[in-house]
């Protein structure tokens, strides 16, 4: 049995329940408190005895709060299961590593890291362990089968790259298309270093921030989580908006909206999901909430 928090983003709890029904895993999701974070009291109660395998966590979650990881960590150890952390690594250079509260597994998308958007990507993620657990990771994994004559036969059905070929015969490039992005990634981190990872970690908390002050000032709309956030969070419209048509009256003023959290969480109708980056100015984030006030 899995346990996944439904503040994991909802498309990575599809593609876990994807790949759990051909491995016959039960996925067994943990509810959530007002406060947009995992319901320890849920997680408590559906760990019961020996049964899961892993509790999955995401943070900052897909609401834009903060777990607290190391209130997970003895619930999930004392179960018997691995702990693993789905985390935004640019909040690393703030936050304590996952890994030092106690995360077996962290996993995430490096597209943070100076990668562009592109309209949803590519992009590449990565996958760390705990040193006890660096063996157990998978360079290639063969499956067994037969062949038509019925004898036993054995084929690679995954591996990290076509490490058994000459670069020259290989049949595919999906290998060298996401070493550019990792190592745009690794550019990127490089450049930065670590003061500059710490400081643009800091301009995403404080321009979310003093997004969220602006866009509730005028008390039209007001931030329902009060848990403590990095450069996402939500905010809660006036009662009776709709929020596809809002956003298509912003693309009107070349604003993206945020994203309806109605569509995943039926709970949040009439709720917006707002990431503020580093790349956002004062000026744009003070366009964007005069004229959503105006708008609702």
């Amino acid at each position: 049995r899995l346990l996944v928090s439904r503040a994991v983003h909802p498309e990575a709890r599809a593609i876990l329940r994807t790949t759990a029904r051909g491995l016959n895993l039960e996925v067994v999701e943990i509810g959530l408190t007002p406060a947009g974070v995992t319901d320890f009291e849920d997680l408590a109660s559906k760990l019961g005895g020996d049964t899961a395998a892993a509790v999955i966590l995401q943070s900052p979650n897909f609401f834009g709060c903060l777990e607290d990881i190391a209130a997970v960590e003895p619930l999930a150890h004392g179960a018997g299961a691995l702990l693993v952390v789905s985390a935004n690594p640019l909040t690393l250079g703030l936050l304590e590593a996952p890994g030092k509260l106690g995360a077996d597994i962290v996993v995430g998308d490096c597209q943070p890291l100076g990668i562009p958007a592109s309209l949803g990507g590519p992009t590449c993620g990565y996958f760390a362990v705990a040193e006890s657990w660096m063996r157990r990771m998978p360079g290639r994994i063969v499956g067994q089968t037969v062949d038509r004559a019925g004898k036993r036969g054995f084929v690679l059905t995954l591996q990290a790259r076509e490490q058994h070929i000459r670069r020259e015969k290989a049949t595919s490039n999906i290998c060298s298309n996401q070493a550019l992005l990792a190592l745009c990634a690794s550019v990127y981190l490089s450049t930065m270093g670590k003061q500059g990872i710490q400081d643009v970690g800091k301009l995403n908390v404080h321009k979310a921030h003093y997004a969220a002050k602006r866009l509730t000032a005028s008390q039209k709309l007001s931030l329902p989580f009060t848990g403590s956030y990095f450069n996402e969070f939500a905010v809660k419209l006036p009662d009776g908006t709709n929020v596809q048509e809002l956003s298509s009256k912003l693309l009107q003023h070349n604003i993206i909206g945020g994203y309806d959290l109605g569509r995943d969480y039926p709970e949040l109708a009439g709720h917006m999901l707002i990431a503020v980056t580093e790349q956002r100015t004062r000026e744009e984030i003070d366009a964007f909430a005069a004229v959503l006030e105006e708008l609702v």
